[in-house]
């Protein structure tokens, strides 16, 4: 086969350190668009970037050149840099060190970019961290409790 074709979609999730609520309204649209310039330049098209004040969801297409953690690397590293330029009370900020991601089938797409996009209405019924368990329990990924939070 001379040619080589991937369209994988990934839906990653990842919290401010000690998910604090440091992702305001003034911050974050241009947050989302700075993600997504970063996604773009590693040949990721983003499809649905949204936060609230203490995490991000990100549905993006997984580049055939690129992996997984580098996308998470270069994406969380370099927006931390942006956002610390972004008034004084961010100069601290900071990623919590781990991440989820998960594949999506190209049938659940759709649901999972409306999902990620009602994110402030979904967390007016539960944390980020009941989110984050559901998640990783429905996709079957085993985890220890003593080693999830920073």
């Amino acid at each position: 086969m001379p040619q080589s074709f991937a369209r994988l979609h990934i839906h990653l999730v990842f919290s401010t350190k000690h998910r604090e609520p440091l992702i305001t309204d003034g911050v974050r649209g241009s947050l989302h668009a700075y993600m997504a310039t970063v996604l773009r330049n590693l040949g990721c098209a983003p499809v649905e970037i949204n936060s609230v004040e203490d995490h991000v969801h990100i549905l993006f297409e997984l580049a055939r050149t690129v992996s997984v953690s580098q996308v998470v690397e270069d994406v969380k590293k370099s927006s931390s840099k942006w956002i610390k330029t972004q008034g004084s009370g961010l100069v601290g900020f900071a990623w919590q060190a781990g991440y989820g991601a998960f594949a999506v089938s190209e049938t659940n797409v759709a649901s999972v970019r409306d999902y990620i996009a009602r994110q402030r209405e979904h967390h007016q019924q539960g944390s980020f961290q009941d989110e984050y368990r559901s998640s990783l329990e429905y996709h079957g990924v085993a985890f220890d409790e003593r080693y999830m939070w920073d």
